[in-house]
């Protein structure tokens, strides 16, 4: 029998959909056959997100450590970090208090795993303004994980189905996102998705490499980046065996990636990556007004531990009815006990 692999789960925001979806994702007995997941957060939002959500029956664990665990489908461990008042709880108001509790799960998870506690970490969303007002100066997740597990070298991987996507850069400035976009930077994006596809036990990988301007500059007519720095990054990577085509028009690299050209895209900021895969993976039924679903999950490249996280943010206005889809958490699960089984 194959040993399962614990992975560490992040609460998010206590006034986020975060503890709701965490419930109903280990509502769901797959995730047990997944893994062995153990939520950091706080147990009394949990129990009350129990019930918000129609699952009473779920048992909560409250522990102190992860070997006072149980794993057992219909009751779900949380390491109870205590730092949450549910009675002055504001369910999607943005908080101090809820700023700080959510830093602090995310630190101990990053903890867990450097001490090998838990074998991958999943991360549901926390709230920039409430962790900035709680003092924590962060733009996100990513930058958390960089710098309390030392890394310098990192990016963000977005997946839904078969269309993946990496990213030169992130939360910057549209501005200062054209002004990344270097050579040095581009070749150790594309390095990090070539070993990311074969983490994932895609054996050649073809990567797809995203231009910035529209038409890839058409020849430097519409902007030179593509000539003085994204096909030098290109060429030096082909130089070392890994299979990376383009500049390619970000118009069109999208849909060929879908359509199995790439196993992977480099995207050259935040928005060129994030929107095609969003309008993949998030679904809204007009006549319901509700979604359908919210897949694709976040993993961040070139960590020590694993980290996966769910592609949403806090959605503060479904806070407190139960609705919140769980989709992209359990993909989220699912992606981080593949990955922590790859991992030797």
């Amino acid at each position: 029998m194959i040993e399962k692999k614990i992975v560490g789960i992040t609460m998010g925001d206590p006034a986020s959909i975060g503890p709701e979806i965490t419930i109903k994702a280990l509502a769901d007995r797959r995730v047990y056959d997944m893994c062995d997941p153990v939520v950091i957060g706080d147990a009394d939002v949990l129990k009350e997100a129990a019930v918000i959500t129609g699952h009473p029956e779920i048992k909560i664990n409250a522990i102190q450590s992860v070997n006072e665990a149980k794993f057992t489908h219909g009751t779900i461990d949380v390491i109870n970090m205590g730092l949450v008042d549910v009675a002055s709880l504001e369910r999607g108001k943005v908080s101090v208090m809820a700023g700080e509790a959510a830093f602090q799960y995310v630190r101990k998870v990053i903890a867990l795993a450097m001490d090998g506690e838990v074998d991958a970490t999943v991360t549901n969303a926390l709230n920039k303004e409430a962790i900035n007002l709680a003092g924590h100066h962060y733009s996100g997740h990513t930058e958390i994980y960089a710098e309390f597990t030392g890394t310098d070298h990192y990016t963000m991987m977005l997946a839904h189905e078969n269309l993946r996507v990496v990213h030169v850069s992130t939360h910057v400035s549209l501005r200062e996102a054209c002004d990344r976009v270097k050579k040095d930077r581009v070749l150790e994006v594309i390095r990090l998705a070539d070993k990311a596809c074969r983490d994932l036990g895609i054996e050649s990988p073809s990567i797809g490499v995203a231009g910035l301007n529209p038409h890839s500059g058409e020849h430097g007519l519409f902007g030179t980046e593509e000539i003085t720095d994204i096909i030098p990054a290109i060429e030096a990577s082909r130089a070392e065996g890994i299979n990376a085509d383009g500049p390619i028009p970000p118009d069109t690299v999208f849909s060929k990636a879908r359509g199995g050209w790439y196993d992977i895209v480099v995207a050259m900021y935040h928005d060129q990556g994030h929107i095609p895969l969003k309008v993949v993976g998030f679904v809204y039924n007009h006549e319901k007004k509700a979604w359908d679903a919210v897949a694709g999950v976040n993993i961040t490249l070139g960590l020590p531990i694993i980290r996966v996280s769910v592609d949403h943010g806090t959605a503060f206005d479904q806070a407190g009815k139960g609705t919140a889809n769980e989709l992209s958490l359990v993909n989220s699960i699912e992606y981080a006990a593949k990955l922590a089984g790859s991992r030797k």
